[in-house]
């Protein structure tokens, strides 16, 4: 049996005793309410440990074609198809394979509609024009979003016909009272069109599985908004599966000094952990210590100047050679993960509830090379 200490870093840790936690949330959520939850694979799609998850979840929702397919070939149970833009040949190819296929635009649902009916049921997705998020650029309901049809631009005839609608307008939501504020203000405004459907999406980012969340006051409203338009309700968790159940494993190859001392380590953001460099959010570093007299900017190996991952204080000195873990790794990591600067990419294990590590994948260079060309010009 393989031990951590031999592993390889970097590397990506799922503990499936933490996903398993995540995931009886997950169930209470469901019996409480009568909601359904489909797994947002944009945020996580790492279907080895798939396997784990089906007997809590009813499927998976996607963001374009190969996440359907994945879905549905990896996990079962319903396979939502969503994307902002579909050609053609998209919507052939997966209406084969999605149990509901939603359109982001009235054009859209107008010119392929035809080539889903009879297989796939039918649904779009609205702008409530209201949101929570803490960033502009994750804010569907931002100024001049392209993400769903705005409700003053809603041509009441598309909805005959329709099977349900798709609302996402929450980022890491932990507040159960903004978004009980949000379903309220969806049903004055969009009611009128809900009564008419079989079911409503309410897209992802609520948080239910944060630490004191009150997931019985969302049970509630979830129940109260199913009952109030006559729909069945789906959730898209991506996040609040995964959260605080995967660490990023690195190693610190060099210590440098100017002004502040810098650890490197054998990752980077820009390859391994994207959306640290792209939101400005710090990673959190396992050991570290607001109270500890040594302090160190966690830098990463690429050579984009301003890549590192963030500063922390630690009770020791670091040392060249120390292993670190940076916390909460899971959501929209592997899922992004890329070859900048040639950087080895991690591997991916998890430690089974007991104890033991499984491999899920690991990469190597030709790998790399692969991703870049299968032949040359001659």
């Amino acid at each position: 049996m393989e031990q951590e200490q031999d592993l390889n870093t970097p590397y990506f840790m799922i503990d499936e005793q933490k996903l398993i936690a995540n995931l009886e949330q997950a169930r209470q959520l469901k019996q409480l309410s009568g909601c359904k939850l489909v797994l947002a694979l944009k945020c996580f799609s790492t279907w080895g440990v798939f396997d784990l998850i089906k007997p809590y979840l009813d499927g998976t929702t996607s963001s374009g074609p190969y996440e359907v397919r994945l879905g549905h070939e990896t996990f079962g149970g319903e396979t939502h198809a969503y994307s902002v833009g579909y050609s053609e040949q998209d919507v052939i190819e997966v209406a084969d394979m999605a149990d509901k296929l939603i359109f982001n635009s009235q054009s859209q649902l107008r010119a392929y509609r035809h080539l889903v009916e009879g297989k796939a049921s039918v649904g779009l997705r609205l702008n409530p024009g209201v949101s929570y998020a803490g960033q502009d650029l994750a804010d569907p309901a931002r100024a001049f979003s392209r993400l769903g049809v705005q409700f003053d631009h809603i041509e009441p005839s598309v909805f005959d016909g329709l099977d349900g609608v798709m609302f996402h307008m929450n980022c890491e939501n932990k507040d159960v009272d903004a978004f009980v504020h949000l379903l309220d203000v969806i049903s004055e405004r969009f009611g009128a069109y809900l009564n008419k459907l079989d079911w409503v999406s309410l897209g992802g980012g609520v948080f239910f599985t944060w630490p004191g969340y009150e997931i019985e006051k969302l049970a509630a409203a979830l129940k109260a908004f199913s009952q109030r338009h006559g729909v069945q309700v789906y959730l898209e968790p991506g996040e609040a599966i995964i959260t605080g159940t995967t660490d990023l494993v690195v190693t610190v190859v060099d210590i440098v000094e100017n002004e502040k001392t810098t650890a490197i380590v054998d990752s980077a953001t820009e390859a391994h952990r994207l959306d640290t460099l792209i939101y400005n959010e710090p990673a959190s570093i396992g050991g570290a210590s607001e109270k500890g007299a040594y302090s160190y900017v966690i830098g990463s190996c690429s050579c984009l100047a301003g890549d590192q991952f963030c500063e922390a204080k630690f009770e020791t000195p670091l040392h060249i050679g120390q292993r670190l873990r940076v916390l909460d790794s899971a959501g929209y990591t592997m899922v992004k993960l890329n070859w900048f600067n040639g950087l080895r990419m991690p591997s991916i294990y998890c430690r089974r509830e007991n104890g033991d590590i499984q491999s899920l994948n690991h990469f190597d260079y030709d790998d790399f090379k692969r991703s870049l060309s299968q032949w040359s010009v001659h």
